[in-house]
């Protein structure tokens, strides 16, 4: 019963980081740190190495298994592939009609989450210099104009490794970066692509992107490992940092001024600009999105309860 509650509640966790991946700003890395599983995953991660050929060449394929955790990422594996279809069929529609209710709660949850991890910090001068780096390196990533992109291999590699890095990080998004790099639409008209004809020119595309984000597992997973073992102090409040930066890229009410041709050919935002209710190009449903701050905001608290509660009962 115990490992089943387990098996539950690692899913559930990764349910709610695969809805988190679907909203573009928002990062699934900032999900598994509210939930207490954010160094249990990079050492999983960190696994896949020196440390999973030894266990394979002693035990096996079952002590491979057990070296990486198996069975804790299996479960967030599978809840994360939930909360993806979910994503894309629900909170896309969302996103889609009512942008400012769904902005506004994850605002909530952003602001909560940075009080959170806060609280870990013991403040001093080195850990208030790491806030304001990290403030200052996520505002700016979220203002920075997005460039023109490239086709060329060696920089699709760097992308795959720059994204995945910026998805293990909490208050940075993947594909914000991808966006950023001008690398959103090849990856994604790729992956389309390979699923419509699996013609070479996608699908070598992908292959050179997918190893780029495993080297950016493997060698980011071991930095963020070796920070956090050794300047746990600094790292946590740069970790703070990053998430009270990312508030400039969720704020609820944003008006476009520059689109984009996605993969099916359609217009959509590319970038925008921060406005008061009042200047919002549309409902802005202020009542609403108010509500939904707040909820947000204690969402993460009765997560972070909820998460301790099922971590004891296994």
């Amino acid at each position: 019963m115990k490992k089943r509650k387990s098996f539950l509640g690692i899913g559930l966790r990764g349910l709610a980081m695969g809805i988190a991946e679907v909203i573009p700003g928002v990062s699934g890395g900032t999900i598994a740190l509210i939930t207490g599983i954010y160094e249990r995953l990079l050492q999983s991660i960190k696994a896949f190495g020196p440390i999973a050929y030894k266990a394979f060449r002693s035990n096996g394929f079952r002590g491979l298994w057990f070296a990486v955790n198996g069975p804790f990422l299996l479960s967030l594996m599978i809840g994360m592939a939930c909360g993806l279809v979910a994503g894309v069929f629900g909170i896309s529609h969302i996103l889609e009609n009512y942008p400012p209710i769904l902005w506004a709660f994850f605002f909530g949850l952003i602001i909560s989450s940075s009080i959170y991890l806060g609280r870990t910090v013991k403040w001093n001068g080195q850990a208030v210099i790491a806030l304001l780096a990290g403030v200052g390196i996520a505002f700016w990533i979220t203002v920075v104009s997005p460039s023109q992109g490239s086709e060329s291999l060696l920089v699709v590699f760097g992308a795959g490794i720059l994204a995945i890095s910026a998805m293990l990080l909490p208050g940075i998004s993947g594909s914000f970066v991808l966006l950023l790099l001008g690398m959103y639409t090849l990856v994604i008209s790729s992956f389309k692509g390979v699923l419509e004809t699996g013609e070479w020119a996608y699908l070598k595309v992908i292959i050179v992107f997918a190893m780029g984000c495993l080297v950016g597992l493997a060698g980011f997973s071991r930095l963020l490992t070796w920070l956090l073992r050794r300047y746990v102090n600094p790292t946590m409040a740069i970790l703070t940092g990053f998430l009270v930066g990312s508030l400039n890229k969720i704020w609820p009410w944003r008006n476009v001024i520059e689109f984009r041709q996605n993969s099916k050919g359609l217009m959509v935002p590319f970038r925008e600009t921060n406005v008061l209710p009042g200047q919002y190009e549309g409902d802005p449903l202020v009542v609403l999105a108010v509500i939904l701050i707040v909820v947000g905001f204690f969402t993460v608290f009765a997560i972070e309860r909820w998460g301790r509660g099922i971590d004891k009962e296994s």
